[in-house]
């Protein structure tokens, strides 16, 4: 089943820009947006970190952590952190079995993996899941809204 507001945070562990093993254990205790896009250095996905990074300030005044999840490798990751000096985890999803896990949704006849934002509170339950492809930017203003409302 596709995941649903009132759902727990499904355990998983992916490597981030560094190489580092990343638990979603550790989000356990912050607010968390948890992010997944189609892939690094397309222009869409490049709009919408951008806009991630610049809010960053104001996720964490909300105490909440920023995760962009992608089928991309940690190298293809780093290049694109340090390319657009972006202050949040990325992570590589490339056998897609986080993207599986969390059932995210494709776009295009399947072809282009959905762009979908997921919004924990500081228990690790679901909150709010944002779905739109074609409105990058517009994932920060729906997940800031969530969190003010927290």
């Amino acid at each position: 089943n596709p995941m649903k507001e009132g759902d727990k945070l499904p355990e998983f562990s992916l490597l981030d820009q560094n190489r580092n093993e990343f638990n979603s254990k550790s989000l356990i205790g912050k607010k968390s947006v948890i992010y997944f896009y189609p892939k690094d250095e397309t222009k869409g996905c490049t709009a919408q970190a951008c806009s991630f990074r610049d809010a960053f300030e104001d996720f964490k005044n909300a105490d909440a952590n920023v995760v962009g999840i992608s089928s991309d490798s940690p190298e293809s990751h780093e290049k694109f952190a340090k390319r657009y000096d972006l202050p949040f985890t990325l992570l590589s999803d490339e056998e897609k079995e986080v993207r599986k896990l969390f059932e995210v949704p494709t776009n295009l006849l399947g072809f282009i993996p959905g762009r979908v934002t997921y919004i924990f509170d500081e228990e690790g339950i679901l909150k709010k899941i944002y779905n739109s492809q074609m409105k990058p930017e517009s994932h920060v203003d729906e997940a800031m809204k969530v969190l003010e409302e927290m």
